[in-house]
């Protein structure tokens, strides 16, 4: 999987645009399955998963066809050769779970293995399946293989037990294809949900209440092709700042999304941050500034816990407590959503963080903190990238193993912080 070298202490500085959100075009992908014309995507970022999910798509019976240089990526799949996932294709990556609803909803069955993906800690699938089954699906299981099967898939009211991203995004393609109104309460609401309503809508499906947690559905037997575009990635585009934040830069970024740095900006404030935005031209600016965390009233220690949309997003969770290690002050992580997403912290203690562990899901972290270089192994996409963002700013040589880890969320992180100033290079 190879392994990047980084030699700290430089700046993160210049200009970076923005890719399309992985997140929301892995779903996007699996919601072509449902259309009989071609449907094209747009911004579709250069990453590990998204050919993954591609690769599945066409082993479907998918046509496939993807310029990279273009960023687009057009599935035609009029015709579906099988419904049972490659098993191979299906343990790379969590969101192959995705394909269950349009498979299910246009050819009545799918059989798949446990999806795989990052090694964070328990994340349940049931929500998928309780949904897909009060819209009539039967789920026979033999082991870790789920075969769901429906002769007739019809709408049906449902309260999701959690606000899973996933979940929602699979009971969406399967209501979008079925006649009759689904209503979803305590949906997920995060922005490539939004992204996947507006492509189902443009499909032909009728939803509404997309950005809320009550989304309504008007399926439709038959769904035709569309051209839709992927948003940005926040996440992507948070985790640049965090580096040139933490590395003393002065970073612009090109095709943000205004609205969801809206909803982020009370957290970097927390660490003092400040950045100027221009939502016409869709950028972004934040200037070399000191990292100061802002205590509660009472100078009471504050707290940063994760949580769906709205609230601070997990994905970001690792990033921000390297930024908290260059900040001057304490504050408390508390990792609400995942296990084991916390244990990489191992890694920055090693290199000289002052972070107090209290149990898997909260970490107190003070700062500002000089890191030294390192031997690490990134463990998943976020803590890989956090840990890239701790060796930029320490002092001397961090070589980071399992590089491909972080290749399936960042396209060509190694060149892109390289023209940012950086000195990252990758090796076998």
């Amino acid at each position: 999987m190879g392994k990047f070298v980084i030699n700290g202490r430089k700046p993160v500085s210049g200009v970076h645009r923005v890719p399309g959100n992985k997140n929301a075009a892995l779903p996007m992908i699996a919601a072509a399955m449902l259309a009989d014309g071609p449907v094209t995507l747009e911004e579709v970022p250069d990453i590990a998963d998204v050919a993954t999910m591609l690769e599945i798509a066409a082993a479907l019976g998918a046509d496939v066809s993807r310029d990279r240089a273009a960023r687009t990526a057009t599935i035609r799949a009029a015709r579906i050769r099988r419904t049972s996932l490659p098993p191979e294709l299906a343990a790379r990556i969590r969101t192959s779970v995705l394909f269950a609803g349009p498979l299910l909803a246009r050819c009545g069955s799918v059989s798949m293995p446990h999806p795989g993906g990052d090694g964070i800690g328990r994340r349940r699938i049931d929500t998928h399946f309780a949904g897909l089954s009060a819209m009539g699906a039967r789920l026979p299981r033999s082991g870790r293989t789920y075969s769901l099967k429906a002769q007739t898939l019809h709408g049906a009211e449902m309260v999701l037990d959690e606000a899973s991203v996933t979940a929602t995004e699979n009971i969406l393609c399967a209501a979008a294809a079925t006649e009759g109104r689904t209503v979803i309460y305590n949906a997920a609401c995060e922005p490539h949900v939004q992204d996947l309503c507006r492509m189902l809508s443009a499909m032909g499906a009728g939803i509404e209440g997309a950005g809320t947690n009550r989304l309504t559905v008007e399926g439709r037997a038959a769904l035709h092709g569309c051209t839709a575009r992927v948003g940005s990635d926040t996440i992507e585009a948070a985790s640049y700042m965090a580096a040139a934040l933490a590395t003393g830069g002065d970073l612009t970024l090109e095709n943000v999304d205004p609205a969801a740095f809206s909803i982020l900006e009370r957290h970097f404030r927390r660490f003092g941050v400040r950045w100027q935005i221009d939502a016409g031209k869709r950028t972004l600016r934040v200037p070399r500034q000191r990292l100061s965390m802002e205590y509660d009233l009472g100078d009471a220690i504050p707290s940063l816990a994760d949580g769906p949309w709205p609230m601070f997003p997990s994905d970001l969770v690792s990033v921000f407590i390297v930024l908290a290690t260059q900040a001057r002050g304490t504050c408390l992580f508390f990792e609400k959503m995942f296990e084991s997403r916390m244990y990489f912290v191992d890694h920055l203690i090693g290199m000289g963080a002052k972070i107090v562990a209290c149990d898997p899901h909260r970490v107190v972290v003070t700062g500002p903190t000089r890191l030294q270089g390192s031997t690490v192994t990134s463990p998943d996409i976020r803590a890989g990238m956090a840990l890239i963002i701790a060796a930029l700013c320490a002092k001397g040589r961090t070589e980071i193993y399992n590089a491909g880890s972080i290749d399936r969320g960042y396209a060509s992180v190694d060149k892109e912080l390289s023209a940012l100033g950086a000195d990252i290079v990758r090796e076998d």
